[in-house]
């Protein structure tokens, strides 16, 4: 969960998912759409089906505790050089190199290294390797991780705290702001589509699931049209044959390779109208439930609103 998600809004969703499923075996049980209304507004989905399908696996070849190496670890779904790092050392005080983005931003200062990120990766890990103390290499990590998110910050790092100071070619030169050098970012082309948000007499909503891989795979979605640079169209067609009204407005959601805008259409449906193949109804009080990203929830909230 805290890969690429903050402490902050991590710690509830972490609570109520031990809660839920205690053990791996609890979570290898569970149906994967469980696990996704539970993930629903933490983002990066397929973490959630990573994670899914990494406690499905250690249940089932490893009587349900992780291997206690760092081939047995990579070779799990969902799990890479970083995260199987972090449970060798953590779990298992294997001398394992633990590099976040934390402690990229630490050995790139200590370092003065220039080579802009992600090339600089091997380097960093290479350099972490040689500092790490090999009698605890679980400390080692977390020090350096929780050094470079509360000490070593992106912005006005606390230098006059820090105990690697004495040590440090970036802040002796004070240059600390300027590393880690990033390569420059590619800015991702504006998508446009349309939503339809159909309700029936009774408040249920029309929803389907979208593929299980790829962008939000395997969450509840709102049925609408491809997202595309040139957009939807002047009358893009609803999945059932209905007069739809053209909400005013739109909304806009950020990825992390685009940014997306949606134009969003409203209409009601008689109490009998069958669900199209491929999309469900869903009552009206299972909306808060169930497995939406936040796009999606957006989409909701602008419609109800209206």
């Amino acid at each position: 969960m805290l890969q690429q998600t903050t402490v902050k809004a991590v710690a509830p969703y972490f609570a109520a998912f031990l809660a839920r499923w205690p053990t791996v075996g609890d979570l290898a049980a569970s149906p994967v759409e469980e696990v996704m209304k539970a993930w629903a507004g933490l983002g990066y989905y397929s973490r959630a089906r990573n994670l899914h399908a990494c406690a499905i696996a250690v249940a089932r070849d490893h009587g349900g505790r992780f291997p206690a190496d760092l081939a047995g670890l990579r070779a799990l779904p969902g799990i890479g050089d970083y995260t199987a790092a972090a449970i060798a050392a953590i779990a298992f005080d294997i001398p394992a190199a633990v590099v976040d983005g934390n402690v990229e931003r630490v050995v790139t200062r200590l370092e003065t290294i220039d080579t802009p990120l992600p090339g600089a990766k091997p380097l960093i890990r290479a350099r972490v390797a040689t500092l790490l103390d090999p009698a605890r290499p679980g400390d080692f990590a977390q020090a350096t991780m929780d050094l470079g998110a509360t000490i070593c910050t992106p912005k006005k790092p606390a230098c006059s705290l820090c105990p690697l100071r004495p040590f440090c070619a970036a802040s002796a030169a004070g240059t600390q702001e300027a590393f880690p050098v990033k390569a420059p970012k590619r800015g991702g082309t504006l998508r446009r589509g349309a939503a339809f948000v159909i309700r029936r007499a009774d408040g249920a909503l029309l929803v389907r699931t979208r593929p299980p891989k790829g962008l939000l795979g395997g969450m509840t979605e709102i049925p609408g049209t491809d997202w595309t640079a040139e957009g939807p169209g002047r009358e893009p067609a609803p999945p059932v044959p209905l007069v739809v009204t053209r909400l005013p407005g739109t909304v806009g959601h950020v990825f992390t390779h685009f940014p997306l805008e949606l134009t969003v259409f409203h209409a009601v449906a008689p109490q009998g109208l069958a669900a199209p193949e491929g999309h469900r109804w869903i009552a009206e009080a299972e909306i808060e439930g169930e497995a939406f990203p936040t796009v999606f929830r957006k989409v909701i909230a602008h419609a109800f609103a209206t």
